[in-house]
């Protein structure tokens, strides 16, 4: 089971309580505004083959209507539910955000969940679709695949997510530069 509540309690390092409440709200947006309940199978192909079970904190009005700009929700869900699978599904978790002005191709650095030096291990790079089923993520899936390629000098591995909310589906591949 993927809880998106389990975001704001400090599971990672480099996503405080705030940002990780601020990624679980917009994930169950999109997840609602696609009429999915709780519990609702999150299905995972690539690095593993899995379903997990999704829950979340219901929306209210409020909810609904700060999030207004759905493309933005999508985006930042995505980040939460691929920050989750990495902890889930990998020895990872994410350590930092990346910085947009180094063209990395990569949104977040990733570490090993047991060590506490956080030394910057992989790379991981999420995108977000609210809706648009498999051609979506078929569409998006090797144009982030080909932006994580900018940064293979570091000779780290890089993970891709492309996540899907009307099905609900992740793409979760693992790349060994």
């Amino acid at each position: 089971m993927l809880d998106l509540n389990d975001l704001g309690n400090n599971f990672a390092p480099g996503i405080t309580p705030a940002i990780g409440n601020f990624m679980a709200e917009a994930a169950g947006v999109c997840l609602e505004h696609n009429n999915h309940r709780q519990g609702i199978d999150l299905r995972v192909s690539g690095y593993v083959a899995t379903s997990h079970e999704l829950r979340w904190t219901p929306c209210t009005a409020d909810t609904r209507r700060g999030w207004g700009d759905l493309p933005v929700a999508a985006e930042w869900g995505a980040a939460g539910v691929a920050a989750l699978l990495t902890h889930h599904e990998t020895d990872y978790t994410v350590i930092e955000q990346s910085r947009k002005d180094t063209r990395s191709g990569f949104d977040y650095w990733l570490g090993n969940k047991t060590d506490e030096d956080l030394e910057k291990r992989a790379r991981l790079e999420v995108s977000g679709a609210l809706q648009g089923g498999e051609p979506a993520m078929d569409d998006r899936f090797p144009r982030k695949v080909r932006q994580t390629m900018r940064s293979d000098y570091l000779g780290i591995p890089a993970y891709v997510a492309v996540v899907e909310f009307s099905l609900p589906a992740a793409r979760f591949e693992e790349r060994i530069p």
